[in-house]
């Protein structure tokens, strides 16, 4: 059995939002793994379904950067929140950006070969600014989007500068409409999915795995009511159809109303405008998906909970 530690508990507690004793619980229900935790305190109604965590576990800067038709998002990581007030550092997020558009590399691999105006190549200046700034920093990921015709808007939520900022977000608006129609539109669209967190453009678009993950769990939860088993499955259907909806983006009821889908919203403003909008595609980057940090006070209060338990 793995260990359960303190910082265990509270990564589980910052996943699921669930209490420091129950995630206790779960890990030794489950042998310490974090991921079947997770699933077995949703199972017993103790976490929220399809928590998305909005902490920005690692610091740095999200960078966008748009050009008509096409448009590209880039993550660059550091240690502190400090670093990524620097100037300097604001500028390496900046031309990076602007090299990825350029260039049109999808992976941060590729990314870091590519040349910089300042010579060498973009690792060779991360190399360079880690060793100036004296803070660990890396180029985390890169995304693209395009359309063949109409236009990408970009918007960036809490941002430090133009174009820099803690959640960047990329729309991709297919249509022969004037940009003074697709530009209010993309923005708004972007600000919901900056809100939402959609989880795919469409619901068939959605991981299945992901799928299959929930599929589990709905239907465990089925099981515990003791209906017939053909209810069961109709319970486990249900279940699905309402995630789905819930986390692809075109689905989604449009935070402005809260009451129309993003597909009509769409339908609607190419209608008023006399050229069909169809909405293709989209980014989002929030700083520090997926990254995590130690924070000392609370692993301590953890510490104490886990000790006394």
């Amino acid at each position: 059995m793995a260990e359960i530690t303190a910082a265990t508990v509270k990564e589980l507690r910052e996943r699921s939002g669930a209490g420091m004793m129950d995630c206790k619980k779960a890990l030794n229900e489950t042998h310490g793994d974090i991921e079947a935790a997770v699933d077995w305190l949703r199972t017993k109604g103790l976490a929220a379904a399809a928590k998305k965590s909005s902490r920005t576990a690692a610091e740095g800067l999200v960078g966008v950067a748009v050009a008509g038709t096409k448009g590209a998002a880039v993550e660059v990581n550091s240690e502190t929140d400090f670093v990524a007030k620097n100037e300097r550092f604001q500028d390496f997020v900046r031309s990076v950006t602007a090299i990825a558009l350029e260039s049109g590399v999808a992976d941060a691999g590729a990314l870091a070969n590519q040349a910089h105006p300042s010579g060498g190549s973009v690792q060779d200046v991360l190399t360079n600014n880690i060793a100036t700034i004296g803070e660990n920093q890396s180029l985390r990921r890169v995304a693209q989007v395009s359309v063949s015709k109409g236009l990408i808007v970009d918007y960036v939520h809490n941002a430090a500068a133009p174009g820099l900022g803690k959640i960047g977000v990329l729309v991709a608006l297919e249509s022969e409409a004037p940009a003074d129609v697709l530009q209010p539109l993309g923005k708004q669209i972007a600000m919901h999915i900056a809100a939402a967190f959609p989880l795919a453009l469409k619901a068939d678009d959605i991981d299945a795995d992901l799928i299959e993950r929930e599929r589990a769990i709905a239907a465990e939860k089925a099981a515990e009511s003791g209906k017939p088993a053909e209810i069961v499955a109709k319970m486990v259907d249900g279940a699905i159809a309402k995630f789905a909806k819930e986390n692809a983006l075109l689905s989604q009821l449009f935070v402005m109303d809260n009451k129309t889908p993003v597909a009509d919203v769409v339908a609607k403003a190419g209608k008023d405008a006399g050229a069909a909008i169809a909405l293709t595609g989209y980014v989002r980057f929030q700083l520090g998906e997926g990254i995590e940090k130690e924070e000392s006070d609370f692993a301590a209060e953890v510490a104490a909970a886990v000790g006394a338990a």
